[in-house]
C-alpha cells in the first residue's frame, strides 16, 4: 500500500469521514480511507452515540421523506411538533453564547435536512426517538426540545450502514492504520504517512480529508487544554481519538480555531469503564435528571436540574459534576417519575440503589452525607411549587421558591416511595477546540489562507462549538461538513 495511489485519502472511519469519502467518490474520485483503530472497534465516536439527529423540519410531511415507513397512525396522532431555521439559529446561538462562527452555523443548519436525505441513498436510515425524546401525556406521544429523529440502530447502525455503502462504492479501508505525519511539497498536501503495527507506510493522493475526532482520549492535552481535573474524566467513547488529525494539521501550519478549553461532557455512570464500551454504546449515560434531583458527596444540590430541557443542559453538566467533591453525584427519583426514565436506567450495567423511605435512601448514597442529605431533601420539598400542573414534554413553569439554588421546571416533591438513586460521574463525549476551515472545507492556515490539498469535517473543526450545544447537533455536524469536504476534496483532486 505504501507506492499506491488514491485521488482523495481520508483519515478515519467515522460518520463525518465516511461521508467525505462518499461525496469525493460522487467526484469520480479514488478514494481510500485509513482507520487507526481495528475494525472490530473502528468507526470512531459514532459507533458509541445513540443517534439522535438535529434538523430542520416542518412537520409530518417533511419526517416522512426521512422515514417512509411510519405508519398512518403516527403520522396523525403522533405530535412531531416542527423545528424552524430560525429556532436552530436561536438554540445554536444561546447555547454557545453567541460565539458560534456565523458561516458554519449557516451551513449546518441550512443542511441539515438535505444531508440526512442524501445518507438515505446510503443505506442510512431513521426512525423516530421515542424512547429518549417523547413523552406520553394523555395517551399521546409528544416530542420535546425540537429533537424527534434518530438513527435506526443508534451509532452500530450509522457506521455499519456507511462502511457497507463504501465498500459497494469501492471504497477500501485500511484498519489499524494510523496516520502519523502528512506528506506536503511546495505547493500542496500530496498525501500521508501511516503506521500499520511496526510498519512505516506512505500514501500519495491528490488530497487529505482529515475527519478523525477531537483530542477528548489524551489525558494530557485534556490537563492542558481544558484544565486540572480533566485527566480524571471517563471518555465516552472511542479510546483513539488522541487529536492525530489535529497534530498533523498544526505541524503543516494549520490555525487553532474555536473553544478549545471546551468540550462535551455529561453524566456518566460512575462505575463505568475509562473508554465506551461497544456492548453497552451510549446507555452508561443518565439523562432523567430534570425529573428528580442532584446532590454531591456534601449531600447538597449544587444544579438547577430544570433549567431547560434535557438536551440544552446535559453537554454542559458533565463539566460541573466533574468540579464536585470526588467528582461524582447521585441523582434522585421518587415514584411519581421512575417510569418516565429513559432507557438507560434499566440496564444491567447501572450503579443504583433503591429504598422504602428516604432514611434507608439516605444510608445508601456511598461517599454522601447523608445528614446534609435529608436537610437537603426536606428543604426542597418544602420549596416546590405546585401551582402550575407538571407537564415533561414542556417547560412547565413547577419550579421552587426560596432555594439558593432554584429548580425552575418540572418540580416534585420527593415524597413517594420506593426512591430510587443513581451514582454519576463526568463522561467527556468530544473537545469543542480544532482546526479553522472555509466554506468549502478547506482547512485555514495561521495566515486565514487555505492550505491546497487539505480538508476537514467532524469534531476536529473548531468555531462551532462554545460552552454547550444543541443535542443532536453533533452526528448532524459532521455529516454535514463531511460531505461538503468530501465534495470540495474529490472535485480538487480530479480537476
Amino acid at each position: 500500500m505504501g507506492q499506491r495511489d488514491a485521488d482523495v485519502i481520508v483519515v478515519g472511519a467515522g460518520n463525518a469521514a465516511l461521508c467525505a469519502a462518499l461525496a469525493a467518490r460522487e467526484q469520480g474520485a479514488r478514494v481510500t480511507v485509513l482507520e487507526r483503530a481495528p475494525e472490530e472497534e473502528s468507526g470512531g465516536n459514532s459507533r458509541y452515540t445513540a443517534g439522535a439527529v438535529r434538523l430542520v423540519f416542518g412537520g409530518v410531511d417533511d419526517l416522512v421523506e426521512l422515514m417512509p415507513d411510519l405508519t398512518e397512525d403516527e403520522r396523525r396522532n403522533v405530535e412531531f411538533g416542527t423545528y424552524t431555521r430560525e429556532q436552530y439559529f436561536d438554540d445554536l446561538g444561546r447555547l454557545t453564547q453567541w460565539r458560534s462562527d456565523p458561516d458554519l452555523a449557516e451551513t449546518l443548519i441550512d443542511g441539515s435536512f438535505e444531508t440526512l436525505r442524501w445518507m438515505r441513498d446510503y443505506r442510512v436510515r431513521f426512525s423516530p426517538s421515542y424512547g429518549r425524546q417523547a413523552f406520553k401525556v394523555d395517551g399521546r406521544y409528544r416530542f420535546w426540545g425540537g429533537l424527534a429523529v434518530e438513527v435506526w440502530g443508534g451509532g452500530p447502525g450509522l457506521v455499519q450502514a456507511l462502511t457497507e455503502a463504501a465498500r459497494d462504492h469501492d471504497i477500501p479501508i485500511h484498519y489499524g492504520t494510523r496516520a502519523t505525519d502528512l506528506v506536503e511539497d511546495a505547493e500542496a498536501v500530496r498525501g500521508v504517512v501511516a503506521r500499520r503495527g511496526r510498519e512505516r507506510l506512505r500514501l500519495d493522493g491528490g488530497a487529505v480529508v482529515l475527519a478523525c475526532g477531537g483530542f477528548e482520549s489524551n489525558a494530557e492535552w485534556r490537563t492542558r487544554y481544558l484544565g486540572p481535573g480533566w485527566d480524571l474524566a471517563k471518555v465516552r467513547g472511542t479510546r483513539y481519538n488522541t487529536g492525530d488529525g489535529i497534530r498533523m494539521a498544526l505541524d503543516a501550519g494549520a490555525m487553532p480555531y474555536g473553544n478549545w478549553s471546551g468540550c462535551h461532557a455529561v453524566g456518566w455512570d460512575r462505575n463505568a469503564p475509562p473508554f465506551g464500551d461497544l456492548a453497552v454504546g451510549d446507555n452508561f449515560q443518565k439523562h432523567s435528571y430534570p425529573l428528580g434531583i442532584m446532590v454531591n458527596a456534601d449531600g447538597r444540590r449544587f444544579v438547577d436540574e430544570g433549567a431547560d430541557f434535557r438536551n440544552y443542559t446535559y453537554a454542559r453538566y458533565g463539566k460541573v459534576i466533574l468540579d464536585q467533591p470526588d467528582q461524582f453525584a447521585w441523582q434522585v427519583f421518587d415514584a411519581k417519575v421512575l417510569p418516565l426514565l429513559r432507557d438507560e436506567y434499566r440496564i444491567r450495567e447501572v450503579t443504583k440503589v433503591a429504598a422504602g423511605t428516604l432514611d434507608e435512601l439516605a444510608g445508601k448514597l456511598e461517599g454522601v452525607d447523608g445528614t446534609t442529605f435529608l436537610e437537603t431533601v426536606r428543604e426542597y420539598n418544602e420549596a416546590v411549587q405546585t401551582d402550575a400542573p407538571f407537564n415533561p414534554a414542556v417547560k412547565d413553569g413547577r419550579g421552587t421558591q426560596g432555594l439558593a439554588i432554584p429548580k425552575s421546571n418540572w418540580a416534585n416533591r420527593l415524597d413517594e416511595p420506593p426512591f430510587e438513586a443513581y451514582q454519576i460521574t463526568c463522561g467527556i463525549t468530544f473537545t469543542f477546540g480544532g482546526l479553522r476551515i472555509d466554506e468549502e472545507c478547506r482547512v485555514l492556515d495561521t495566515d486565514d489562507a487555505p492550505i491546497p490539498g487539505l480538508y476537514a469535517a467532524g469534531e476536529l473543526v473548531g468555531g462551532l462549538f462554545y460552552f454547550n450545544y444543541p443535542g443532536g447537533t453533533g452526528l448532524v455536524s459532521g455529516a454535514v461538513f463531511g460531505r461538503r469536504a468530501g465534495a470540495a476534496a474529490g472535485a480538487y483532486a480530479t480537476s
